[in-house]
């Protein structure tokens, strides 16, 4: 699970590829659960809140820019 910091010093262009990678991540998470492959059932947690914090941070930034 990342940080917050760990996002902080990333440029919006890296924040958003991270975020496309958890996507995917969380996608194929989601299809492994469906289907009981699931090994690790934290992690579904862990992916989902390293999107929330990205998104946070992509909104913060959107707002001090205006």
């Amino acid at each position: 699970m990342a940080k917050k910091t760990d996002f902080i010093g990333q440029t919006d262009d890296q924040l958003g590829e991270a975020l496309g990678q958890l996507k995917r991540e969380q996608f194929n998470l989601r299809f492994q659960a469906a289907t009981n492959q699931l090994e690790k059932p934290s992690r579904v947690r862990e992916v989902r809140k390293d999107i929330a914090r990205i998104k946070t941070l992509q909104a913060q930034r959107a707002a001090a820019a205006k």
